[in-house]
């Protein structure tokens, strides 16, 4: 394969104002792309229940976005290595637009489900590549204070996104279809945006391969495993054949992804980059930050509106303290890690804090105050945003330009699979644990179990006055478990962020190359600095 290139008629380096003005753009971008899953969240109990979906549909409506975009992520990331990146992103947001659209006119939760993951593919390009695009154009010290900026528009999306949701679900002339309309203007907004502002070097090469046979085998592993939890202990056994084939099949599809990702050219997950200390630790805190992350904030909306009787509106409103943890935390915790250069000491503060707030989230039932929810809340938004974005800046100060993106979308990868099985395995933890304990509730009361009330439907305003209460209770119950066990999983998080290395951020875009001039001066410098040292220690003796 030939050395990459950067053809002639290239933009010169973007100025400040230019950066100011493309980043305007990636952020508009990334906030398309949160706001396509948070305007669904206190939406989805609705959604579902109008479709006449159940628990185990809800969950997947959720999990076949995650799913799609962890699988396309690193070749997402590895195309931005190999091609345009402005053109990239574009495409992606316009597979996002067409899975928006077709979202919004699904007429059953099977196909809700199929668009949602269609839509994934675009997702899974937007955060990647906007990381990626930024990387580019900002070093990695500085890229502390834009990364505030960057928490500051997920928290943004992430309130406003439950709350618009909410709001459209209660407009009974709108409706819940336009809650996939919704970010049709706002993406179409942004490729014209990034279309005049952003200016990035394109790098080419010839004969370029792409590893989609890896990628497949990863997406096919991840699946199976997927489909096993969200089916054991409800429609087989968790020893039974069905359960056998599942499991080693997906352990067999991932072996032969790692064989395949070894010896591939163009490999969309690097082991070279895995295996780095930083990068590998990175990915354990980022599959543990996501686990607990999505996995439980995805059910929050349905707390308040099932556990807790509110409307979406409502719900969208009890969300915000989360939302402002992450948006304050995110912004101070930038601006303090462009101005030390130092990134361990707060991503080790945060996975602490995570802890800590799903831990409180843990003793919730459906009759905890709102005041004890609403701090949790807003301990577990600190958390966030004192991790997520610090993780893949963490890696990206390690590695090469020219690995920016692999390396990024890596971690990206990982933390967005760590969300996928999170929302599964939590999920499948809440419809057991509901429909058992509804069940036993109706059967003690003296009521029929029946098929709506037993099998986890959500359409619970159908149900009679009685089945509603034991149905709320119920949920607002078994949350509080799923919080639990994201606190448990979160603790892995602080193991790997006590690891890492305090290395301090880069100045530089990109690793100064043994033999450069850069190189040079920087060990020139050193040698310096060391020959004062021994010069001031021999004074210091002779004196």
């Amino acid at each position: 394969m030939s050395a990459p290139t950067t053809t002639a008629g290239d933009a010169p380096p973007m100025t400040h104002r230019q950066t100011l003005e493309a980043l305007s753009g990636l952020l508009l971008v990334l906030f398309v792309a949160m706001l396509s899953g948070t305007v669904v969240s206190t939406a989805l109990p609705k959604i579902i229940g109008a479709l006449d979906g159940s628990q185990i549909q809800y969950t997947w409506v959720v999990t076949a976005t995650l799913l799609t975009a962890t699988a396309t992520t690193p070749i997402w990331g590895k195309l931005a290595d190999l091609f345009n990146k402005k053109l990239l992103v574009q495409i992606a947001i316009v597979v996002f637009l067409v899975g928006s659209v077709i979202a919004g006119f699904s007429q059953n939760a099977e196909q809700l489900i199929a668009a949602r993951a269609f839509q994934g593919i675009g997702v899974g390009g937007l955060q990647a590549l906007v990381q990626v695009a930024i990387a580019a154009m900002i070093p990695p010290r500085e890229r502390g204070r834009y990364n505030g900026y960057l928490g500051g528009v997920m928290a943004v999306a992430t309130v406003g996104g439950p709350l618009l949701g909410g709001l459209i679900v209660d407009t009974s002339w709108l409706g819940w279809r336009w809650c996939f309309f919704v970010g049709v203007p706002v993406a179409a907004i942004a490729l014209v945006l990034l279309q005049l502002t952003l200016r990035l070097p394109t790098v080419r090469r010839e004969n370029v391969k792409i590893d989609y046979l890896g990628a497949s085998l990863i997406a096919a592993g991840v699946s199976v495993l997927l489909i096993w939890i969200s089916f054991v202990d409800g429609s087989f056994a968790w020893l039974s054949w069905q359960t056998a084939a599942m499991v080693g099949g997906a352990v067999v599809l991932l072996a032969l992804a790692v064989l395949v990702e070894s010896r591939a050219e163009e490999p969309v997950i690097p082991l070279k980059l895995v295996r780095q200390r930083t990068t590998a630790l990175a990915i354990l805190g980022s599959l543990a930050v996501g686990m607990a992350m999505f996995g439980g904030a995805v059910f929050l909306g349905q707390y308040f509106q099932i556990g807790r009787g509110y409307s979406p509106t409502e719900a969208g409103l009890l969300t915000i303290p989360m939302m402002a943890g992450v948006l304050g935390s995110s912004i101070v915790v930038g601006r303090l890690i462009t101005k030390t250069g130092k990134i361990k000491p707060y991503i080790v503060i945060g996975a602490v804090v995570l802890v800590i707030g799903f831990g409180l989230l843990g003793t919730i039932d459906h009759e905890t105050s709102l005041v004890l929810v609403g701090a949790a809340m807003l301990i577990v938004g600190v958390g966030v945003g004192m991790t997520m974005q610090n993780l893949v800046l963490a890696v990206q100060n390690t590695v090469s330009l020219r690995d920016i993106g692999a390396a990024s979308s890596t971690v990206a990868f990982f933390r967005s699979l760590g969300g996928t099985i999170g929302v599964s395995v939590l999920g499948a933890v809440l419809a057991r644990q509901v429909t058992d304990q509804i069940t036993t509730d109706l059967t003690a009361a003296g009521i029929p179990a029946s098929a709506s009330a037993g099998s986890g439907s959500l359409n619970v305003e159908a149900m009679p006055e009685m089945v509603q209460q034991i149905v709320r209770a119920a949920y607002g119950d078994a949350t509080g478990h799923i919080f639990i066990i994201s606190a448990v999983i979160a603790v892995v998080g602080v193991i790997a962020a006590l690891l890492l290395r305090p290395v301090p951020l880069r100045t530089s875009l990109d690793l100064p190359d043994a033999g450069t001039p850069t190189a040079a001066v920087a060990d020139g410098r050193e040698a310096a600095d060391r020959g004062a040292d021994a010069d001031g220690r021999e004074a210091s003796l002779r004196r």
